[in-house]
C-alpha cells in the first residue's frame, strides 16, 4: 500500500509555480512592547512644544502665560470680590459703574485694577477687550445671580477647584485672571 504524498513535499513541476513556502512564526521582540492604555484612561504622552515668544508654560494651570505675570491666587480673587463692595459704596455705585466701563477696555474691573490683576484670553493670547469684559461682567454676573446663593456658591467652588481658577463668569467669557504686578500686560493690545 502506498501512502499519499504530502503536497508540500512534492517537487516543483517545471511548468507550475513553486510550492508555498512555510512561514515561520514571527520572532518575539525583547522587551515586548507595552500594551496600549485602557479605553477611557486619561493618558496623553507628554507633548514637546516650544512656548511662543514672550510666554512661558505654567504647569499648574496648563496655560501659556505672558512672561512677568502669574495666575491670580484664590485669595487674591476672593479679595477682589470683597473689595468691590466698599468701592461701590464709596463711589456711590454710579462712580463704580463709570469706572468699570472705562477700565473694561484694559481687561480689568475697578477691584482688579486696584489689586493689580487683569483678565486674559488664553485662546487669543491677548488681554480681554471691552466687549469680552462686558460679556463677563454683565451676562456672566446675570447667570451667576440666576439662582442667587446656589450659583454663587457653584461659581466659587469652580474657582477653587479648576486648575485655571475660572469661575462661572470667566468660563462664559473665556478668560482667566492674571496677577500683573509690573503691568507688563498694559502695553499689549486688547
Amino acid at each position: 500500500m502506498t501512502q499519499p504524498q504530502d503536497p508540500e513535499m512534492q517537487e516543483p513541476s517545471p511548468s507550475g509555480p513553486p510550492p508555498q513556502a512555510r512561514s515561520l512564526p514571527p520572532q518575539a521582540s525583547y522587551p515586548p512592547p507595552a500594551p496600549p492604555p485602557a479605553a477611557g484612561y486619561p493618558y496623553a504622552p507628554p507633548a514637546v512644544s516650544v512656548a511662543p515668544p514672550g510666554t512661558y508654560f505654567d504647569q499648574a494651570s496648563g496655560l501659556y502665560l505672558p512672561e512677568g505675570v502669574q495666575l491670580a491666587s484664590a485669595g487674591r480673587r476672593i479679595g477682589a470680590f470683597f473689595l468691590a463692595i466698599p468701592l461701590a459704596i464709596v463711589t456711590l455705585g454710579i462712580g463704580y459703574l463709570i469706572w468699570g466701563l472705562i477700565v473694561w477696555g484694559n481687561g480689568q474691573t475697578p477691584a482688579l485694577q486696584v489689586l493689580g490683576m487683569r483678565c486674559w484670553r488664553p485662546e487669543t493670547g491677548r488681554v480681554a477687550g471691552w466687549w469680552w469684559m462686558a460679556l463677563r461682567e454683565i451676562i456672566g454676573r446675570l447667570v451667576e445671580g440666576i439662582l442667587s446663593v446656589i450659583t454663587e456658591l457653584l461659581s466659587f467652588i469652580l474657582m477653587l477647584s479648576t486648575k485655571e481658577r475660572r469661575s462661572l463668569h470667566d468660563m462664559i467669557a473665556g478668560t482667566v485672571v492674571l496677577y500683573d504686578p509690573d503691568k507688563t500686560l498694559a502695553s499689549r493690545p486688547a
